[in-house]
């Protein structure tokens, strides 16, 4: 009896077997694999390509049939969407590497942060994906909408008067740095929070009268006269300063920011029309987008910049 793995030609160990059938197989499938060699910078070394057979051989890459099987993403990638500057930091802090960085666009109108956790190394020439990234934009807080939403709209007595006890809560005696600054900057008072409620409610006890005269004194503060013929007037005049001070937060949950706001009225037809003004919007947020970037880069220890990251 002739033993099978004594005849010529036949495989005398398993795995050559094993080999022998699986070359056979790809032979009559008309496919075979191979290794393609690669010299290129970012690339690895070598790729497995499938060559189909033919006149015309034709070369296919196995990565697509190869991702069918991954088991977990090749690597992080997506833009978290953080609704507050701690979020901000302390989803950085948890996906930063030695070369993550943060850029902070302090356009008044659209701030925002962004840190890019797979930026582009300090050392060597090869370039990161970019593609991994924590952004903050700095959500307005409902106050800041409400004072931005009426600055500079003309307002009837009662509705000014209204405005302003609904929104007392806001309001923020000033100190004594701003005193000095902005009495002496605009020539006027600043009110105190009890003065511009006292002001509001006495412009509700007047929303009928009528307006007799109305002068600048020498301090800077408006002063309105009644007609006395309407209402029951007791003729008295209201000082009207010519500043307020705000304290809220500018953002969702955010530190709040000192804020002035200039105290504006005309007079029509013998009526008062009232408005305000925020002084210089864009240094408030500017300011307060500062101090929270530079808070980020302290807390997460990483280099900032002033700008926009390069598109991803």
């Amino acid at each position: 009896m002739v033993k099978t793995d004594s005849i010529p030609g036949e495989p005398t160990s398993k795995p050559d077997h094993i080999a022998a059938i699986a070359k056979l197989a790809r032979e009559a499938a008309g496919i075979d694999i191979a290794m393609l060699s690669l010299n290129a910078k970012g690339l690895p070394e070598s790729v497995p390509i499938a060559r189909l057979h033919g006149e015309s051989p034709e070369f296919d890459s196995l990565k697509r049939l190869a991702e069918e099987w991954r088991q977990h993403p090749e690597r992080k990638t997506g833009t978290a969407q953080v609704d507050t500057l701690t979020s901000f930091i302390d989803l950085t802090n948890r996906h930063k590497t030695a070369d993550s960085a943060i850029f902070a666009n302090t356009d008044w109108k659209a701030p925002a942060l962004t840190a890019v956790i797979d930026y582009h190394a300090v050392e060597g020439a090869d370039a990161r994906w970019l593609k991994h990234r924590v952004h903050y934009a700095f959500p307005l807080s409902e106050q800041w909408k409400t004072w931005v939403a009426t600055n500079g709209k003309p307002m009837a007595q009662a509705d000014f008067a209204q405005f302003i006890e609904d929104n007392i809560a806001d309001l923020s005696s000033p100190e004594a740095l701003e005193v000095t600054d902005y009495e002496a900057k605009f020539a006027t008072k600043i009110a105190t929070p009890s003065e511009l409620v006292a002001l509001s409610r006495g412009l509700a006890v007047r929303v009928e009268s009528k307006v007799a005269s109305n002068v600048v004194l020498q301090s800077g503060e408006g002063q309105i006269v009644w007609d006395e013929a309407h209402q029951g007037a007791d003729g008295k005049s209201l000082k009207v300063p010519g500043l307020f001070m705000l304290s809220i937060p500018l953002f969702h949950m955010g530190e709040t920011q000192r804020v002035p706001v200039r105290l504006r009225y005309r007079i029509r037809e013998g009526s008062t029309i009232w408005f305000y003004q925020i002084y210089r919007p864009d240094v408030a947020v500017t300011e307060r987008v500062t101090e929270d970037y530079e808070d980020a880069m302290s807390q997460t220890g990483l280099p900032g910049f002033i700008g926009k990251p390069e598109p991803a």
